[in-house]
Formats: structure tokens, sequence, C-alpha cells
């Protein structure tokens, strides 16, 4: 049986944009009923009428706190009944009460090679570290940023002469691949969560 999936994003919405290819290319076994956002100039908006894909705006500025934010987003993602939710370019830090009502059902993709360089401007860290090696990581969400086990990891070399719009081009490339990939091993129920390991069928 096909799975339901959900995509949370804020912006352009590129990881958006593959995960739904990949669906209807029929290489991810699953339908998307809702793209959620809290941005209405998100071109993720665009990209999900031209797919059919419901959207659903919650404009944060139109919120009085977070708080109340937190509850509309969560009754807004407890309506589409969905297997799985994916974070693509999604700029807010979940709530616990959000990432506690759907525990190992929230994907998100970091473009660093988690444990390293979490939160903004990964890139940006990698490049001022000195890395040779950067890329990205699909995890699953819990109550620590960028801290949830980890589904797959992909890497890109990093140049003597890259910045970091450069180094976030090519590991960009690689999210493309990398995201839809985790989405399908999710939704071919191919994933075994035993504590912080992520072991694949």
């Amino acid at each position: 049986m096909k799975k339901r999936i959900a995509v949370l994003a804020s912006g352009r919405g590129s990881n958006f944009q593959a995960v739904i290819e990949a669906i209807a290319a029929g290489r991810i076994p699953a339908s998307c009923v809702a793209l959620i956002t809290d941005n209405p100039k998100a071109y993720a908006i665009e990209r999900a009428q031209r797919a059919e894909v419901p959207v659903v705006v919650l404009d944060y500025a139109s919120f009085t706190s977070k708080a109340e934010y937190e509850l509309a987003l969560l009754d807004a993602m407890q309506r589409q009944e969905a297997d799985l939710f994916v974070l693509a370019g999604y700029m807010r830090i979940l709530g616990v009460a959000i990432v506690q009502a759907f525990p190992h059902k929230i994907v998100n993709i970091h473009p660093a090679l988690l444990p390293g360089f979490t939160g903004l401007h990964a890139q940006r860290q990698a490049v001022a570290y000195g890395v040779k090696v950067a890329g990205c990581t699909v995890h699953f969400v819990d109550e620590n940023l960028d801290c949830g086990p980890i589904i797959l990891q992909k890497c890109v070399p990093v140049r003597e002469d890259d910045d970091e719009e450069s180094l976030a081009e090519r590991i960009l490339v690689e999210e493309h691949t990398c995201y839809p990939e985790a989405v399908r091993l999710f939704c071919e129920d191919r994933l075994v969560i035993a504590g912080r390991i992520v072991r694949i069928r």
C-alpha cells in the first residue's frame, strides 16, 4: 500500500521538487498529500500547484506567538494523516510537542556530514574549518537540532577555491538524489531504527 507523505518547506523547494518528481516517476511508492508552508511567498507553492499537490499556508507573520503558530501547525500536520513528513528547506525548528507527536515520522536533510556543522550556514562552516570532504545528511528529526538518527549521507570533495556558494551548489546536486532515495527506503519499510542506528533492510 502506498504511503502518504507531506512536505514542509519555507522557500524555493528544490528538494520538494526532487521528491515529487521521484514519486511521479514511480521510484517512490507514495503519494504527496500536502505541502505545508509558513511563507505565503515560497516558490515551493508554485511547484506544488504545478504538481497538483494541495497547499496549506500558515503565514508565520499572522500568528501572535510561536506557540500559537505551532498549535496550528500541529493541527495541520495531524489532518494530513501522513505516514511521513519531509522537511525540505523548512526554516523553523520544530517544537518538542510536534516532534513527539510524530516519532520517527519526520525526516530532514542537512547540507553537512553530521554530526559536524549543525545549524545554519553549514557550507560556510565547512569551508572555514578547512575540511577536505563535505556533503549532506538525511536524518530523522528528534528534539535536538540536526541530531536525529542518520539515514543516508552523500559526500562531495571540498576544493581549494571553494566558497560557501560553490560548495552549496555541489552539495545540492547530491541532496536531490539522496533525499528521494531516503524517502523511498522509508516508504518501502526498509528502515529499521535501533537507538541511534538506522539499518537498511
